[in-house]
């Protein structure tokens, strides 16, 4: 029986808070603690009381199956006490952990501990656990038994964990959960809470910062109080965080707005908040940028690469997954091939070699018509084969000789090489296997080819100011340049069409028969049998970064031997 406490009168609250926004490395119990001691001696010298991390900062989020590790979760517990030991002691440390301390065999909770002179003074649990989309939390946890405030220095702290924010959300499947589970904000606003404090790891979407930012003022309009919210920033695996913490006055005006994409410790005081700000929305092809940079940058940090290798074809999703690289570990570490085979046009070869001395990153010119020629020659690939080239064999031969030039030097140097190959593309199976979808990392995987366009243009007009992306690699049709006079469109529907289709069947899941009210009902369906025959391709694809509310990986689970008629 789960029970929520008894109410209590709200009265105001007054505190010096460090809001500390850290990116931790999954598993890095030593290191993320750091993190946190740092950030807490950061906050002392502003003069904080109370410092808030992050949703299971200690861990890292998510941590997936090292929860079902024998023996994970109470070295959790156990990092918690030293920290509680390395703190200074006159100031109190929410932080976010997984835990098992004092629970039933084989229950884990998703916890956030108040740590204060070298103890831990209370420990509260997380209520809602989301299973949706990339989330797996009843995998690996239960549900807080029951709610509690948490009281610091006389203050009443209405602290609650990421997705107990989330109640009544429609995409957010909690409706099938109202009767058990009660809204948590409004439990903790009736217990008499002074303020609300979320920890939270919330995964970036595109847009996701400004909804975030509307779920927050609905709380704080129906209830009057403050409400802290402290989110987690960086890449883990195909996961990005913004970022973007906030804190919104009892009107629900923000008053602070810390940085995207970046680490950042920012101290406020209750009692004392800062005059309500207005602050507009990043362009779409920004935050996509800033989310591409991040997710590339801390993947290879935290995987131990120091390098990448890519090919570049002169084409519009090479060179830009090429400056995205070169954002994220400096041109130096990049390391571009340049492949043409008897297929690639002149143009295509001296737009990469521009790009590379733009970027000033490391390129070098390997022609494959040699090794392609040999092949041939030899009959390695029988008469079929010769009878027919520039079909689709042979042009998924050449791309699997680019492949492996690259893989050469990914082994020889210890480079993380990286797959080029956007949404669109992947979605309609234009891509092959072992060839240019090889790779350590998909960089634009979650890109539509419109994005890619966007992005692109975005960076010579905004972020750079100044021709960075070759303007003929934008202008020009695209082309995979595997046979003569070859066009994508001779094979894809115009990409503006297609990714309108695409996202349709993808990240808003529409029947075929929706979309052909909206669009030719051949090519959509056309489009919607490709996307389900490529499953199988899609299953092998190197890991790459969410930035959609639907992306091809551990969110969407489509079966691959299975037949449905479409209607």
């Amino acid at each position: 029986m789960r029970t929520f406490g008894k109410p209590q009168r709200y009265r105001a609250a007054f505190m010096r808070i460090g809001l500390a926004q850290l990116n931790p490395t999954v598993g890095d119990l030593v290191g993320n603690a750091r993190l946190v001691v740092d950030a807490v001696r950061q906050s002392l010298q502003q003069g904080a009381e109370l410092v808030v991390t992050s949703e299971l900062v200690l861990s890292g989020y998510p941590p997936k199956d090292l929860l079902l590790r024998e023996g994970f979760a109470a070295a959790c517990d156990r990092a918690v006490e030293r920290l509680a030991g390395q703190l200074p002691p006159d100031i109190g440390v929410l932080v976010g952990h997984p835990s098992v301390r004092g629970l039933p065999p084989d229950r884990i909770a998703n916890a956030c501990s108040l740590l204060h002179g070298g103890k831990i003074v209370q420990t509260i649990h997380k209520l809602l656990l989301p299973n949706y989309d990339v989330f797996d939390e009843r995998r690996y946890f239960r549900p807080a038994d029951h709610l509690e405030l948490m009281e610091f220095r006389g203050r009443k702290l209405g602290v609650h964990i990421c997705e107990d924010a989330w109640w009544g959300e429609a995409d957010t499947f909690y409706h099938i959960d109202a009767p058990v589970y009660p809204d948590p904000v409004a439990k903790l606003a009736e217990l008499g809470a002074d303020v609300f404090i979320n920890l939270s790891a919330s995964p970036f979407e595109v847009h996701k910062p400004k909804r975030r930012d509307g779920i927050l003022q609905r709380h704080v309009r129906q209830y009057q109080r403050p409400f802290v919210f402290v989110n987690q920033v960086g890449g883990n695996d195909d996961l990005v965080f913004d970022g973007n913490s906030v804190v919104f006055n009892a009107v629900g005006e923000k008053v602070v707005q810390m940085p995207g994409f970046d680490s950042a410790v920012q101290l406020i005081d209750l009692d004392q908040l800062p005059a309500p700000i207005t602050q507009t929305e990043a362009p779409e092809p920004a935050q996509l940028l800033d989310a591409l940079v991040l997710g590339l940058r801390d993947y290879m940090r935290k995987s131990g690469f120091t390098d990448c290798v890519l090919g570049l074809s002169g084409g519009i999703d090479s060179t830009l997954a090429a400056y995205i690289a070169a954002q994220a570990v400096g041109p130096t570490h990049v390391h571009g091939i340049l492949m043409p085979s008897r297929y690639s046009t002149s143009h295509s070869v001296d737009d990469a070699v521009a790009l590379a001395e733009r970027l000033g990153i490391d390129a070098q010119v390997v022609p494959i018509d040699a090794v392609h020629k040999a092949y041939e020659s030899l009959d390695i690939v029988g008469p079929e084969l010769l009878s027919k080239p520039a079909a689709l064999p042979d042009q998924n031969l050449q791309a699997r000789i680019r492949g492996a030039i690259v893989m050469i030097r990914s082994n020889h140097h210890g480079w993380i090489p990286l797959a080029t190959g956007n949404k669109s593309e992947l979605a309609m199976g234009y891509c092959t296997l072992y060839g240019d979808m090889a790779g350590g990392f998909a960089v634009l995987a979650d890109v539509l080819k419109r994005d890619v366009y966007a992005i692109s243009r975005y960076i010579n007009d905004v972020r750079e100011g100044r021709e960075v992306i070759p303007r003929n690699v934008i202008d020009k049709p695209p082309s995979a340049e595997l046979a003569p006079n070859q066009l994508d469109q001779d094979t894809l529907p115009p990409y503006p069409v297609l990714d309108a289709i695409l996202s349709g069947l993808i990240e808003e899941e529409l029947s075929v028969e929706t979309l052909c009210q909206k669009y030719p009902a051949e090519m959509v369906r056309w489009v919607a049998k490709r996307l389900d025959q490529n499953e199988y391709k899609r299953r092998q694809i190197p890991p790459g970064i969410k930035l959609s509310t639907r992306a091809f990986g551990s969110g969407r689970r489509m079966p691959m031997a299975a037949k449905y008629v479409l209607e």
